[in-house]
């Protein structure tokens, strides 16, 4: 046969997922890429092949009866190249650890820290995988997962790693240097805002019952582009702890008032129960939750250093 008649591999993979959930929508989230990309290698692949694949009705669709037959087909293939490719890994897989974790939390607070574990583990190859999709155990290659969530993740190891909460923060030089010094101050400054961050809830705890959530100005996706547009000067940003943390340290932000917002997530460090037997997850287990000691109690001199650099007598915490 000559392979070269073969459909892209890509519209295979997006036919074989959308033909075991028979919705381009779900294929579409597993895959990472849009309901139109799927539709759209899947209308190809029906073109390429002369055949219908699916019943459309509506934004309903069903597998036609060829449909089902080759998905049957294509998915045992797909099975065959997984299992070969897991058989060529299989020589280095016991060197290799796999942790995946959202892009702010790996940018913002492990990649200042992760130095360590990788000096006194050398024998291990550490592979970052910084992702916003939930880790799917029984599928991806991943030996730990830490997650930004409410802890409920059925038939995992779960530890609760690190407490989350919510404050205001600006690079020492916004606005001149003339910084907020009262919550109400706030009414006068651009309030940085993201989807993740939202500042109702730090209003209630400082007591402006009656303020809205900001509609104005840039709505940042990314928790540390936001803190990025803090640092820059742009605005006063409601930050995580985690992520501002080492930015108040080496003096690049302010934490401004002495106000935590509640947070409705928590860090949480997931694995399943078979990988926390092993020696790799066991080693990055005990790192990351000594960091995590070491971070809670470098926050408070971190912030009041903050506070007193603001008044131009700092005396500049730094991580060591």
């Amino acid at each position: 046969m000559d392979l070269r008649q073969l459909p892209a591999l890509n519209a295979i993979k997006a036919f074989e997922a959308a033909a075991r959930y028979e919705s381009f929508s779900r294929a579409a989230d597993e895959l990472f890429v849009t309901h139109g990309a799927v539709s759209h290698q899947i209308r190809a692949l029906e073109a390429e092949l002369g055949v219908s694949l699916f019943a459309r009705s509506g934004k309903r669709v069903q597998l036609t009866d060829i449909g089902r037959r080759y998905a049957l087909q294509v998915r045992a293939a797909l099975m065959a190249l997984a299992d070969a490719t897991r058989e060529i890994r299989a020589g280095d897989r016991e060197r290799r650890l796999v942790v995946s974790m959202l892009s702010s939390f790996a940018a913002r607070w492990v990649t200042p820290r992760i130095g360590r574990f990788i000096e006194a583990h050398p024998q291990w190859d550490l592979e970052l995988l910084s992702v916003n999709a939930l880790a799917d155990f029984s599928r991806d290659d991943i030996d730990v997962a830490i997650r930004f969530g409410f802890g409920t993740y059925p038939g995992l190891h779960v530890e609760l790693l690190l407490e989350e909460i919510f404050f205001p923060a600006c690079a020492p030089d916004f606005n001149g240097g003339v910084l907020p010094q009262t919550p109400a101050d706030l009414a006068h400054v651009p309030l940085l805002r993201s989807d993740d961050e939202l500042w109702r809830p730090w209003f209630n705890a400082a007591g402006l019952t009656d303020w809205p959530e900001p509609k104005r100005g840039v709505l940042y996706q990314d928790s540390s582009n936001l803190l990025q547009a803090a640092i820059d000067g742009q605005g006063v940003a409601l930050t995580r702890r985690s992520l501002a943390m080492h930015a108040i340290a080496e003096g690049r932000l302010v934490r401004l008032f002495d106000i935590d917002g509640p947070s409705p997530w928590q860090y949480f460090f997931i694995c399943s129960p078979q990988m926390m037997q092993t020696a790799r997850v066991k080693a990055f287990r005990d790192w990351v939750f000594s960091e995590v000691a070491r971070f809670k109690l470098l926050f408070e001199r971190a912030c009041a250093d903050s506070a007193d650099g603001a008044n131009g007598t700092a005396s500049g915490a730094k991580e060591k």
